[in-house]
């Protein structure tokens, strides 16, 4: 971590060099301005141990030995000159700049997120792709076999722009966004992004490439349509996935006029399970 203090202001710092993480406190007192690195495993290891209580830090800015006083006792730990911390990447002056509302970014991700890839030939799947228009904003992502496209109407950009965000940063927001109810701000160029919240600052190296026409492989005239109750149909799918082969987990969805049946069968159990559910289904059976 790196430890920044200014005018009673604590700002903390990590970083794996990809992303950067920095959030700020106010302390109680504080008698000098300086900043220091120290080993995060090392503090977060002690301080996870002390219940909630006050805690006092005395740091020698020449040797950077840090001694941690608390109400039983005492930590002494050596930490290290900040210039040898990783510098947090900057994005630059023809950056985008966008703002989103908290819980619709997390919606967003929250939903895509699951279909992201792991496939080191392709590397622009692996992240979760932001398609910036003048009328809306799309989150996509996609392994290749399943794909998912989801419209945020109440957000947009001044002109049309796209980034495709790495997993980790993703999975960091996805950890920090339930907490946030106001806008959070977004700038982006082509090789960094920056996440303002409102206790945190996110800074991270973007996956670089072009991301493939998702709209392409959605079919534009389907003639089957279901509408069916969210909660029956997972509800459903839990209960008889329980019956299905434990080599390839499939289920079987039959449609029906204003029905749905969905079935599974184990043939090496000799097990089985079918249930039928009331839906609104146009189409052939």
């Amino acid at each position: 971590f790196l430890f920044r203090i200014e005018d009673s202001i604590l700002s903390v710092t990590a970083s794996d060099s990809e992303t950067t993480m920095i959030t700020s406190v106010t302390l109680n007192d504080s008698d000098s301005n300086g900043s220091f690195a120290v080993v995060a495993k090392t503090i977060l290891d002690a301080l996870k141990e002390l219940p909630e209580q006050p805690l006092n830090f005395t740091v020698d800015f020449d040797t950077y030995g840090i001694v941690v006083n608390y109400q039983n006792g005492m930590y002494n730990l050596v930490g290290q000159n900040a210039d040898e911390f990783p510098q947090s990447v900057t994005v630059g002056t023809d950056a985008v700049h966008l703002n989103m509302n908290g819980q619709m970014l997390m919606s967003g991700i929250n939903r895509a997120f699951f279909a992201t890839a792991d496939d080191e030939l392709r590397p622009v799947m692996n992240g979760v792709y932001f398609d910036i228009t003048p009328e809306d904003i799309t989150i996509v992502a996609s392994d290749g076999h399943k794909l998912v496209r989801c419209k945020i109407l109440d957000a947009c950009g001044e002109e049309h722009a796209a980034f495709i965000l790495p997993k980790k940063p993703a999975s960091l927001l996805k950890s920090l966004l339930p907490k946030e109810a106001g806008e959070i701000g977004i700038e982006f160029d082509q090789r960094n992004a920056v996440f303002t919240l409102e206790n945190y600052r996110m800074v991270c190296r973007l996956i670089e490439g072009r991301y493939p026409n998702y709209n392409s492989v959605i079919p534009q005239a389907n003639p089957y349509k279901v509408i069916i109750d969210r909660q029956q149909l997972l509800s459903a799918l839990r209960r008889v996935s329980i019956f299905s082969s434990q080599g390839s987990s499939l289920i079987k969805l039959r449609l029906q006029e204003n029905k749905i049946i969905v079935s599974a069968q184990d043939i090496d159990f000799s097990t089985s399970a079918e249930e039928t559910l009331v839906c609104q289904y146009t189409g052939d059976e």
